[in-house]
């Protein structure tokens, strides 16, 4: 099997659900992963995180499958599940010996097609504490866990689908209504909003009977949503301070720049494993080893459908200022504007990436989820060599060009600071 030329079979029932299927013999298992084209970007303001919660509720049983039961019955077979949701899509996947591949198409398809029956607001209200307890935890009572939501709030435009959290606001999370989790499931949970991805050890003529055993039945949905989203620059930076019950500073630096696949989006990647990807990075050995002002440094880009944003993050040593590691981190950036990056430094950073890259496909639920990915941004299930190969074609021009067209614009600065300091 070439693992970056993938054979795959993809089709499409008469209900709209994209089914994509990739045998691979090599081992007696299969991996069945579901993509629902819905994530928090669909949500609107004041109606925030009702996609994580689903990502929740979709465990709680369906008409056929008692609460918790999902998890019983692929546990019981030898398998492993979960689910995901992101600013994009929401996810769910099983990895099981490949004779119970029946036993995950009939789960999968019982919560697509048979949620509601099952639905009380008793399991609402109880996955709606869970969801508030998982935001305080990870969020409100974390040390720097409100970081990301600030910065979101002030980095994207007002109403932008990124302007807020995945998980959602705590407002928002108390008011959720049985009537809209009813009317959000009739809208995205259905199968002309969603893609099938099955790989792994079957037998083709069997699986296509099955798939259009357990999901040919269940409705289509009316769920055409248009979002015209721009990419967009900040008129001037925004200087944030927040203090929060944490023992050291951090700063964190945000730039608006490129959606996924976009021009610069492979660049950006790589520069941020540059910057601060290993020991041998530029600002690790700069400011952690070098002048020892940083307890750590990350960088890296995020992207989306509707945009992305580069962030470097790094956290003082005691004694030193937030100000000392701003202004070595835009020295750094101004270095490689000006004089770019080496050929040894940028060769040792992509043959990281690719090899990172090359082992995650060694892992079946990544390959399926991977093919679901490229079937949802591109429309072309067989992409890992066209992504691998916009990694390979990054060059110390293009980084140059990836900074001086998004790091020299305005950002947003967060500065975490201990809630006693008094500065």
């Amino acid at each position: 099997m070439n693992i970056l030329n993938l054979q795959y079979e993809k089709y499409k029932l008469a209900n709209g659900l994209e089914v994509i299927l990739h045998q691979n013999k090599s081992l007696p298992l299969v991996a069945v992963n579901v993509w629902y084209k819905v994530g928090s970007a669909c949500e609107v303001e004041g109606k925030t995180g009702i996609a994580h919660l689903f990502e929740h509720m979709m465990f709680q049983g369906s008409e056929n499958v008692p609460k918790e039961m999902h998890f019983r019955n692929i546990q019981e077979a030898g398998g492993t599940l979960n689910g995901s949701t992101s600013v994009d899509r929401t996810n769910f996947f099983e990895k099981l010996p490949a004779n119970y591949l029946e036993l995950a198409l009939w789960l999968e398809s019982d919560r697509m097609g048979f949620f509601l029956p099952a639905l009380t607001q008793e399991k609402l209200d109880n996955q709606k504490d869970v969801v508030k307890n998982e935001r305080l935890e990870r969020y409100d009572n974390q040390p720097y866990g409100l970081a990301w939501e600030l910065i979101l709030t002030n980095l994207y435009p007002k109403g932008h689908p990124y302007s807020w959290a995945t998980i959602g606001f705590l407002n928002d999370i108390t008011g959720y209504t049985l009537d809209d989790v009813k009317s959000f499931f009739k809208k995205y949970y259905a199968p002309n909003n969603a893609s099938l991805v099955i790989a792994g050890d079957f037998d083709s003529d069997e699986v296509k009977l099955l798939i259009e055993k357990y999901f040919s039945g269940i409705p289509h949905a009316d769920n055409s949503v248009q979002k015209d989203v721009h990419l967009f620059k900040l008129k001037e930076n925004k200087i944030l301070t927040h203090r929060d019950n944490v023992q050291l500073e951090r700063l964190y630096l945000a730039f608006p720049t490129v959606k996924v696949f976009d021009e610069h989006d492979a660049s950006l990647d790589v520069l941020s494993d540059l910057l601060a990807g290993s020991k041998n990075s530029r600002l690790y050995k700069s400011l952690v080893f070098e002048k020892e002002i940083a307890q750590d440094v990350s960088a890296f880009q995020f992207s989306g459908r509707f945009g992305g944003h580069f962030n470097i993050i790094a956290t003082a040593k005691p004694g030193n200022s937030l100000d000392d590691l701003k202004s070595e981190i835009f020295k750094e950036l101004d270095l490689i504007a000006n004089k770019g990056v080496n050929e040894n430094e940028l060769v040792r950073s992509k043959n990281g990436i690719k090899s990172g890259f090359v082992f995650s496909l060694q892992n079946l639920e990544h390959l399926a989820d991977q093919m679901n990915a490229y079937n949802f941004y591109i429309n072309e299930p067989n992409s890992f060599a066209f992504d691998l190969n916009r990694y390979n074609s990054v060059t110390d021009s293009s980084i140059v060009d990836a900074v001086e067209s998004y790091l020299k614009d305005p950002f947003v600065e967060l500065r975490i600071i201990p809630a006693s300091n008094s500065k």
